[in-house]
């Protein structure tokens, strides 16, 4: 029995009379109790604005969203909570990076490097960048099975490449990419690197400082918190050197008639009221985490991913993309069946699994799929999970052949 499932009151319940399996961790992660009582407590009995008032509620309120700032500046050991951004989720986070930086400092000749494998979370804003600037969006080299032709990048790296924009895992193949040797290299020709960890940091003890990051971006909800909250890590330097791209309420420091000038770090990138409950439950969940343990955490997807891989293979006209060494998802199809119908077949039998793109159509190109079925892990799910999905593939075949024989 998983130790762990008690924790999440979504399992308590059944879906399509089957008990609910959850493989979708990779689109949003469950939350466990500690997370859902946070929320309810800063409603019911602290609910106020932050950084305005100086009444009880609002220092309280305060205490607890800088708190939650502390926390992830521990959990993926930046060096000052100066570095921490709160943002709407992983999107904005690349987005900010894409029209302050970026725009400001691109021109015609420079060079964006990525890969076809990334989420068009941070691909379009890449787009638009170059755009904008003149510069050239260039792609990797990947290997056949989806992984990082590395030598080949080393010879595409040079003093043209301002930017890499790079994914830590990939949400489709599981693959973890090699960032902080990317980083190494953009630094010798003056270059830095955005790296989306979106699928890394929930399932991966993270250290921006050892890896040299230049700019993190992630997502609460799919490390165990609310949704609707992000955040961006940025080299102090670098975000001080950056121009806001909202402007209003407490990111402001004086306001003229026709001057404005904006507070210092962190708080000149969180114009408006920002997300106070959201910030303050994804500081529980890192509470969460961090009482699992990391290591313990990516020992448990890797190994469940693994056992996923040897027994989808075992099923006549399975199809699994990418390579054996991967974090906690499979990404797979069904021969003679469009992964919207697996999908669904499984959805009868209370399976959660992804189906579709997943916001990759470049790499879905690249495997010339159309679409692909994808079951991602958390530290909630176990072998006997994996076990309901291979029945339920398996029923899948034999109501297929049924209804085509």
């Amino acid at each position: 029995m998983n130790p762990y499932k008690k924790d999440f009151p979504i399992f308590e319940q059944t879906v399509n009379d089957h008990p609910l399996v959850y493989l979708d961790s990779a689109a949003t992660s469950q939350k466990p109790f500690q997370v859902i009582e946070a929320l309810t407590h800063y409603y019911q009995t602290y609910n106020s604005n932050v950084h305005r008032g100086v009444h009880t509620l609002g220092t309280k309120a305060t205490d607890a969203y800088e708190g939650a700032r502390e926390k992830v500046r521990r959990f993926i050991h930046a060096k000052s909570t100066k570095e921490i951004i709160f943002t709407r989720g992983t999107t904005t986070a690349i987005n900010l990076v894409a029209q302050s930086y970026a725009t400001a400092r691109l021109k015609e000749g420079d060079e964006i490097l990525i890969t076809p494998a990334e989420h068009h979370s941070n691909l379009i804003p890449w787009q638009q960048a170059a755009k904008r600037t003149g510069a050239t969006l260039k792609y990797f080299t990947l290997h056949e099975d989806g992984s990082l032709d590395f030598a080949k990048a080393k010879e595409q790296i040079n003093e043209k490449t301002k930017i890499i924009a790079i994914h830590h895992v990939s949400n489709v193949l599981g693959i973890v990419q090699p960032i902080a040797e990317l980083a190494s290299l953009v630094h010798r020709y003056g270059g830095i690197i955005v790296v989306d960890g979106a699928q890394s940091v929930p399932h991966l003890k993270t250290d921006v400082q050892e890896w040299d990051l230049d700019f993190l971006a992630f997502s609460s909800h799919k490390m165990l918190g609310p949704t609707g909250v992000g955040v961006l890590y940025g080299k102090e330097h670098l975000l001080d050197e950056m121009e806001p791209v909202e402007f209003g309420g407490e990111m402001i420091e004086e306001v003229e008639l026709q001057e404005a000038t904006w507070k210092e770090l962190p708080w000149k990138f969180e114009g408006g009221t920002p997300i106070i409950a959201g910030a303050i439950g994804l500081g529980v969940a890192i509470d969460y985490l961090e009482g699992v343990g990391m290591e313990k955490i990516e020992e448990h997807d890797r190994s469940l991913a693994e056992y996923a891989m040897d027994e989808l293979n075992r099923i006549d006209g399975v199809t699994v993309y990418g390579p054996k060494q991967r974090m906690g998802l499979v990404t797979f199809n069904l021969e003679g069946i469009h992964p919207h119908d697996v999908a669904t077949v499984l959805d009868a039998e209370g399976i959660a699994v992804r189906a579709g793109h997943h916001c990759c159509q470049p790499l879905m190109k690249w495997l010339q799929v159309p679409a692909t079925v994808r079951a991602s892990f958390h530290i909630y799910n176990d072998e006997e999970d994996v076990d309901r999905l291979v029945k339920g593939l398996k029923k899948t075949k034999e109501y297929f052949q049924h209804a085509t024989g």
